[in-house]
């Protein structure tokens, strides 16, 4: 067979053809050579690992796969909708922040961009000043307490700049609004007390707010300090009676929050409603909360999210503002107390617990 094809291919040819078939020939096996590379590259390219993007995830409260936190569960959940799925297309580096403290949170930042997630989500104001200041590229998305304008995380609502954008809950603008529930409900409230943490950085905002709201309602405020540590919280309501204050606001940040139960039960038990600067301390014992949508902050996050791994950048995407906000009652929590809601208090709330 060797033969009949060297015989049909070159026959009696002269040398300047046959030369010219040689070199056919090495051409056809250099593009047979060339076609299995090719093949073999694509197929070596092919079984090398996609890099998938991770997020930083920082936040108060995380949960567990078998009890999730809302708030984080609704920011999984929207990412989940927006066709992410943990471990496939997308990887979550989770960092718990509530009751560690500022410093804690502030390193907890600076150890997610230094593990250079390509976004970070952050919610508490020491985190994510902490993430500014330690990074001007990687894109960080918040949920935010503060106003992020006058707390100099963003140059305006509108326009961000820099690499912060997200959301605000507008916690501060709502106090007058909660002092005014908190009135309809106790009409004869005359003095409260308000529990602030002595080392926040929430305190004198909050403060004045509060001052300038009870100011106008014509009602009386104590301030009720405890520590950042391990707070006498009896003590605090010891002075709060001493101080005849006929209701109790606690501020909210980390540490509030991490003891929103036992302040909650500690009210209960020396007959004091509370107003809550957040939902979840509600279904905790405390009688009221009004507040901005948590779990629609986060879902709104996660859409931020979203939006920066396909290429938009923070200082273009603007900052929002919450439209839906929430009352709640717990009418229990009322009961225990010896407090009877107004119906018409009641007509105007979100959501009763009975």
């Amino acid at each position: 067979m060797r033969r009949r094809f060297r015989k049909r291919f070159f026959g009696s040819d002269s040398g300047k053809n046959l030369k010219s078939k040689i070199e056919i020939l090495k051409w056809l096996g250099l593009s047979v050579i060339a076609c299995v590379l090719v093949v073999v590259g694509a197929a070596a390219q092919a079984q090398q690992p996609t890099k998938i993007p991770r997020i930083g995830y920082q936040a108060g409260r995380i949960g567990t796969t078998a009890n999730p936190d809302p708030t984080t569960n609704a920011f999984r959940q929207r990412l989940k909708e927006l066709g992410y799925i943990e471990g496939k297309n997308i990887a979550i580096e989770f960092r718990l922040t509530e009751g560690k403290g500022t410093s804690a949170e502030a390193e907890q930042a600076r150890e997610l961009v230094r593990l250079n997630v390509d976004v970070l989500f952050v919610s508490a104001y020491p985190a994510i000043r902490a993430a500014k200041e330690a990074t001007k590229t990687i894109p960080i998305v918040m949920v935010t307490t503060q106003d992020p304008v006058a707390s100099g995380l963003i140059d305006s609502l509108a326009r961000p700049g820099g690499n912060v954008t997200g959301v605000t809950q507008l916690a501060r603008e709502l106090s007058g609004k909660r002092l005014e529930l908190l009135l309809e409900m106790v009409p004869s409230l005359s003095r409260i007390g308000l529990i602030v943490t002595k080392d926040s950085i929430n305190t004198t905002d909050a403060l004045k707010r509060y001052e300038n709201a009870a100011r106008a309602l014509k009602v009386e405020h104590r301030v009720l300090e405890i520590g950042s540590g391990s707070p006498d919280l009896p003590a605090v309501f010891d002075a709060a009676l001493k101080a005849r204050v006929g209701a109790i606001i606690p501020i909210r940040n980390g540490t509030i929050n991490l003891l929103a139960p036992r302040i909650a039960e500690l009210a209960i038990k020396n007959r004091l409603p509370t107003m809550f600067e957040r939902n979840g301390a509600v279904e905790n014992g405390g009688l009221a909360s009004y507040t901005a949508d948590e779990l629609e902050s986060y879902r709104r996050a996660a859409i931020y999210v979203d939006n920066i791994l396909k290429g938009a950048k923070p200082a273009d995407l603007p900052v929002e503002q919450p439209t839906k906000f929430e009352f709640i009652i717990n009418l229990k929590t009322a009961k225990q107390i010896g407090l009877t809601i107004p119906q018409k208090v009641l007509a105007r709330a979100d959501k009763v617990i009975r």
